[in-house]
């Protein structure tokens, strides 16, 4: 899967980066997402659907390939 994230969307919750390390991380001066890989190992699957379901923002956007 392909992963987007809308920065200016982000409310800086911090729910993505709980759920999925590996994938996304927050700005030091704001807490806005930071997208570590927007192509993600098909193993990470799981982890980036349930940051993109629990982000309060709908800020992540998941494009199947």
């Amino acid at each position: 899967m392909h992963v987007e994230v809308d920065e200016p969307k982000c409310v800086s919750a911090g729910l993505c980066v709980m759920s999925a390390p590996d994938v996304f991380d927050q700005r030091d001066d704001d807490g806005v997402v930071i997208l570590l890989e927007s192509d993600p190992d098909a193993a990470l699957d799981e982890e980036v659907r349930e940051a993109a379901g629990l982000c309060p923002a709908a800020a992540i956007r998941l494009v199947e390939k």
